[in-house]
């Protein structure tokens, strides 16, 4: 009884001291890469000075040509991320501050994202190889169901996530593969010729009384950036677009773009403005907010 006791003792003392070898040996790695994507890019980064950044979800990603402020002596860069939430949008914007950007304006997409305050997994498990050495990130986590284990269990977060920060994602990040994630100064342009989904219902959506949308405006306040707060173009064939009037409703303050472009030949899908449609867009955000 007692050897098995001590076998069983071994093995629990062998599978830690292995986990523990593992999670540093990913965050070691996941930190020496800073062009795999948006977050990587701005965790490494030093001192930056924009005009005009961009924050969202793939409807800011999509939509906002940042080329074309750059083209008007407007330096920008897109930083939306698909799928992301303003739980991520959130963070984010506290990691540019604590690396001291200068930022005089931020564009923020808050449409759909103002429903929800959860985070969205594979977007915020690019944060976690970061989460033992950023207090910041730390905090952000912080209030999340299952942050006891993602932050004192070792190698627990990347078994976790290992879709987004998995072995794959680890030996391309030490291969340093690279990725678009970064090009056209960060904004993704969407094709039109073979459509997404031309349907969307929104009817059972409601703009929550957002904590990530108030920290954004905090952050904003504090930091003397001028927040313009927006909702981006849907597609005609949308069922319940009176939730963009329930939002204008419960924030005043939030500019309602939903029908800026129509027809849907400037649509990928109906949530996704195609590159044609993006431009047409972004040169109706420049003429209002910049008088370009």
């Amino acid at each position: 009884m007692q050897k098995f006791i001590r076998l069983i003792a071994f093995i629990l003392i062998a599978v830690l001291f292995l986990a523990v070898i593992l999670d540093w040996g990913y965050t070691t790695i996941f930190q020496q890469s800073s062009t795999r994507g948006k977050i990587e890019y701005v965790y490494h980064a030093g001192p930056q000075q924009y005009d005009v950044v961009f924050l969202g979800s793939s409807r800011a990603n999509n939509h906002f040509v940042a080329p074309l402020f750059e083209e008007k002596g407007i330096k920008a860069f897109n930083y939306g991320m698909s799928a992301s939430h303003l739980f991520e949008a959130s963070l984010l914007l506290k990691l540019m501050v604590e690396r001291k950007f200068v930022i005089k304006k931020l564009i923020l997409e808050t449409d759909m994202n103002l429903a929800n305050e959860t985070r969205d997994a594979g977007i915020s498990a690019q944060f976690l190889p970061y989460l033992h050495d950023s207090e910041i990130i730390k905090d952000h986590f912080s209030v999340e169901q299952d942050f006891w284990k993602l932050y004192f269990i070792p190698f627990y977060r990347y078994l976790a996530f290992d879709a987004k920060i998995g072995f794959r994602e680890m030996n391309r990040s030490w291969r340093q593969v690279p990725t678009n994630y970064l090009d056209n100064l960060g904004y993704h342009p969407l094709g039109g010729k073979k459509k997404g989904n031309m349907k969307n219902d929104i009817r059972k959506m409601q703009p929550l009384d957002n904590r990530y949308y108030k920290e954004i405006k905090a952050i904003c306040k504090a930091n003397n950036i001028e927040l313009i707060a927006l909702m981006t173009p849907m597609c005609s064939n949308v069922k319940g677009m009176d939730y963009f009037d329930r939002v204008k409703s419960k924030y005043p303050e939030i500019h309602n773009y939903e029908n800026a472009v129509e027809g849907d030949q400037y649509f990928s899908s109906c949530g996704h403005l195609n590159d044609e449609g993006a431009r047409k867009f972004t040169e109706i955000i420049l003429q209002d907010f910049f008088g370009k």
